[in-house]
This record gives C-alpha cells, structure tokens and sequence, in this order.
C-alpha cells in the first residue's frame, strides 16, 4: 500500500513536471509567433488621412518586407507626392515609424489599433508641425521601389543650359549627362537667388522623351529630345514650369 502510493507520488509529480514544461514551450511558440503574426498585419496598403487645420491630407502608405528587411512608398496628392520612397522606417509591433526626406520632412509615428480596428493611428509631423492622423488597411502593399537608371543616348551626353521663373524669380538650370556602365548620371544645378546642386537618383530616356529625378529635393525635369533641343518642364511638388534646354558650345 505504501509502495503504490509512494509510486503514484511519483507519477503525479512526473505528470505535473511534463505538463509545466508543455505548457512553458506552448506559452514560447506562442510569444515568437505573436511579432510574426502582428507583422503579417502591417504589411499592407493603408489609406487615410492627416487631420491638419481647415483640411484633411490624403495619405497613402504602403509597407512591406523583402528578406527581412522593410520598404516602403507614400502617396499624397495634396503635396504632389506619388511613390516616394520611406526612410527610417522602424517596426516594432504595434508601433511603426518611418520618414519621408527632402523638403516636406515629413515623418510619422503610428500605432496599430487592437482588432477589429485594423487601423494604424497616431501622429503626423511636418515642418515642425503635428496633426493626428489615421489609416485604414485597404488591402495587400503596392510599394513603388525605386527605379533603376536607364543609358541616355550619345548625343545627350554632355552639358545643357536653360532658364525659366518661378516664384517671380529667374532660375539657371544646367543639366550635365554622363553614361556609365551602370546606367547615367546627371549633374543638376539650378542657380537663382543661391546655387542649388541637387542631388540626382534617377536619369532616364525612352525614345525621346528624357526625366531627371532629385526625390530628395522634390525637383524633376522632363523633357523631349527634339531638333537638338530639351523641351518640356521643371516641377517642384504641384508647381510645374516650361523649360528649354540647350547643349552648352
């Protein structure tokens, strides 16, 4: 009798220790799996909008993961922004920051609400100035990575001069194109009331018709290769200005 309780004991005691130890490795599985899961949530398409005085800014976010790492583009049509590439961007569920650089410095620190919100909501900065803002999951991400410069033709290389006003002030713009094995690259200066070089992420020509891309600096000059003339246009955000180019003799 002893003996049988004695080996009960025991047996109760090893039920006990295995079932602590199944219950310790389900309460591990479980706290990994739970950043997976709440990443898989912000991953997505996400609309809304950014509550500033007198107006609502639409805003379109876009996030997703490529090997591990987080990329990320932004929409907002009130600031002629398409597509930009996010910087900085940091997730840490539920939170989740990143930025926009160049001119608008923008950045915004949200906050992924419980279920069945399936909303991101928190702050919006720009230009020193705070508004909240919030934005609703609307589907899988369509992130626009950044394209990849494309070679200009032979008789595009070298450097182009034009002018044009803005703002009530003349602008001296000098384009200076150079091909690479890796694709062009193009100087962008523009000199009015102080000399701007701007920094170029994307040169490309299709046919005729030739872009320069500062996103950094909100600033893109497209134009057309036509009768050994650029003509087309300078545009900084929504404002968008004629301009004519020149090869420089």
């Amino acid at each position: 009798m002893n003996c049988c309780t004695i080996h009960t004991h025991d047996s109760v005691r090893r039920m006990r220790t295995t079932g602590a130890i199944a219950a310790l490795i389900a309460i591990l599985i479980g706290a990994a799996a739970l950043p997976c899961g709440a990443q898989d949530l912000i991953s997505g398409r996400w609309e809304g909008s950014a509550r500033v005085p007198d107006d609502e800014l639409t805003v379109v976010v876009d996030l997703a993961q490529q090997n591990g790492a987080w990329a990320g583009s932004i929409i907002m049509p009130g600031f002629g922004v398409k597509g930009v590439p996010l910087t900085d961007i940091k997730v840490e569920p539920p939170d989740v920051t990143f930025a926009v650089k160049g001119p608008l410095g923008i950045r915004m620190n949200l906050r992924l609400l419980p279920p069945p919100e399936n909303k991101l909501a928190g702050n919006f900065e720009q230009a020193g100035n705070h508004a909240p803002a919030t934005l609703k999951k609307t589907g899988p991400p369509q992130v626009e990575y950044p394209l990849k410069s494309t070679p200009v033709a032979k008789e595009l290389e070298g450097e182009w001069k034009g002018d044009y006003q803005m703002l009530g002030y003349p602008r001296h713009v000098s384009i200076k194109f150079a091909n690479h094995p890796d694709g062009a690259t193009a100087d962008f200066v523009i000199v009015g009331r102080k000399r701007n070089v701007l920094p170029v992420d994307l040169v490309t020509q299709e046919s005729d018709l030739v872009t320069v891309d500062s996103h950094a600096m909100g600033f893109t000059f497209e134009g057309r290769l036509r009768d050994g003339r650029l003509t087309g246009a300078v545009r900084q955000g929504p404002v968008e200005t004629p301009l004519v180019l020149e090869r420089r003799k």
